[in-house]
């Protein structure tokens, strides 16, 4: 019997955190709606647990497969699981009062927001360990279930009903393309280990229309995952349809599981195909950066002009994972590959704080998401309008925030393919998307501000917020331990 077939370390935090989530909605039917709090607490143990088992193998720094080669723990996806947990338990953080006055938590199943959330976790974990289609499929469909029925947990609410509706027929459309991708890949190589159909596809036995056939539709399948052009139309609908706790959910952790999914099919699996998939990337990449810089200046709602920045921040990244092969050159892979990992990781670190202020504007009866809630923010409270600033100066690539450092790396890394003139339009498009960025700025310090209401916030929030903020400006000064650390995560995992 071949080992991989019953080594279960390599996914020993997803059997922790299976068993876990399955415990605390148990303990949770039996919690009054008063004592939620707990099932909030076990919440954020179970993702710490997680973490500390999740750590000990990413300092390990092995490749272990597992299942037949179905699943592989390896130092980018021990990462990126480190960065899931900790988006995940940042939102669970900044929440928690903004689903309680909104009643999210009450009734004998109040629970299942946190049951929904860790769940969704999981299935993003079993995507960033995911080595073979089927895999890949089970973790994408438990995470996008989970958002589904997140997105439509207010059942009280049309618009949330709404974004529900559209994510869900246009999820399982995107679903559609992916799995139709795959399995005219599986026809044309008879195998879903994505190693196996690397080797395969570099042989050139394989007819080639076929295989590009199949790749049109996995990248458009990839494509709505991201939220990139022209596969972008529910990602604005979503965000300004969802609660905004559900939002940061959608708009978090997802990224990052996403993003390990277009490494593990594209570089890891089709790599001898890169040249063609690669200039899919750089039209989804120019359309993205356009269309949603563009978009977003006519934008009033503020959820609805970060989803159009969102579109447009993920075209950074299809910037990064185009520019790792020139020609049949690969040494800029893993140059290129973390490039794009490290900006996933800011854009997530960054928007996590964003929308945490969002919520801390918010109260009972009233949604702080509109251009005109943040009026004379700098008068209301100085220091919510500073750490506003500071998002959002990161978001629009304003040194030394890291939001600067991370479209540099990116920037560097398209250069190095001879892109120059790509490298021009990607900074113009920047500075065009720092005009909507800048509009908010303005708003919070020069106008005056249209609601007078005390701004209460919990403790922990306010500490998670100060770090939050503190990380985005010291990983922009020091972005060293965080590039490094993506580029030998990167670097361990295409060797292997």
């Amino acid at each position: 019997m071949n080992p991989n077939d019953t080594n279960l370390a390599p996914i020993y935090a997803e059997i922790f955190l299976l068993i876990a989530t399955s415990a605390i909605l148990l303990i949770d039917v039996y919690l009054p709606a008063a004592k939620r709090n707990i099932t909030y607490m076990l919440s954020l143990l179970a993702l710490a647990g997680a973490a500390v088992i999740t750590y000990g193998d990413f300092a390990a720094g092995t490749t272990t497969y597992a299942f037949n080669n179905m699943v592989v723990s390896d130092p980018m996806g021990n990462l990126l699981k480190l960065f899931t947990y900790l988006s995940v338990g940042v939102t669970l953080v900044y929440a928690r009062q903004y689903t309680t006055d909104r009643g999210m938590l009450g009734g004998a199943l109040g629970g299942e927001f946190y049951g929904l959330a860790l769940f969704a976790t999981l299935g993003q974990m079993v995507m960033i360990a995911a080595n073979s289609f089927l895999s890949i499929y089970l973790g994408l469909e438990l995470m996008s279930l989970s958002l589904y029925a997140l997105v439509a947990l207010r059942r009280d609410n049309t618009n949330a009903t709404e974004a529900s509706m559209k994510y869900f027929v246009l999820g399982a459309l995107a679903s559609g393309f992916l799995l139709y991708g795959m399995s005219m890949l599986y026809g044309a190589t008879g195998t879903l280990d994505l190693t196996t159909m690397s080797a395969k596809i570099a042989a050139g036995t394989i007819n080639n229309t076929i295989l590009v056939f199949g790749l049109v539709f996995v990248v458009a399948g990839l494509a709505f995952k991201l939220g990139a052009v022209p596969f972008h139309m529910w990602v604005p609908d979503v965000y300004q349809g969802s609660p905004t706790a559900v939002t940061l959910l959608l708009g978090g952790a997802p990224k990052l599981a996403t993003f390990a999914i277009v490494v593990r099919l594209l570089v890891e699996g089709l790599i001898p195909l890169a040249f063609d998939w690669q200039q899919m990337l750089l039209i989804l990449a120019v359309m993205s950066l356009v269309i949603g810089n563009l978009t977003a200046i006519a934008q009033t709602n503020l959820k609805r002009m970060l989803a159009y920045s969102t579109i447009a921040q993920m075209g950074f990244v299809l910037l990064g994972m185009m520019a790792g092969v020139v020609g049949t050159d690969q040494s800029n892979g893993t140059a290129a590959y973390s490039s794009a990992m490290y900006y996933s990781i800011t854009y997530v670190l960054t928007t996590l704080a964003t929308f945490g202020l969002i919520m801390v504007l918010a109260r009972a009866g009233h949604e702080a998401e509109e251009l005109v809630d943040f009026k004379g923010l700098g008068k209301r409270s100085g220091w919510y309008a500073l750490l506003m600033t500071v998002l959002l100066f990161s978001l629009a690539g304003v040194p030394p925030m890291m939001g600067f450092m991370a479209k540099l790396t990116v920037l560097q890394s398209v250069l190095k393919t001879g892109h120059l003139w790509l490298t021009v339009f990607a900074v113009m498009a920047s500075l065009v998307g720092a005009f909507y960025y800048l509009r908010v700025v303005k708003v919070m310090w020069f106008d005056e501000p249209s609601d007078t209401a005390p701004i209460r916030v919990a403790g922990d929030k306010n500490v998670v917020l100060a770090v939050n903020g503190l990380m985005v400006v010291v990983l922009g000064v020091v972005p060293g331990p965080l590039l490094d650390a993506c580029m030998h995560a990167m670097s361990k995992t295409l060797a292997s």
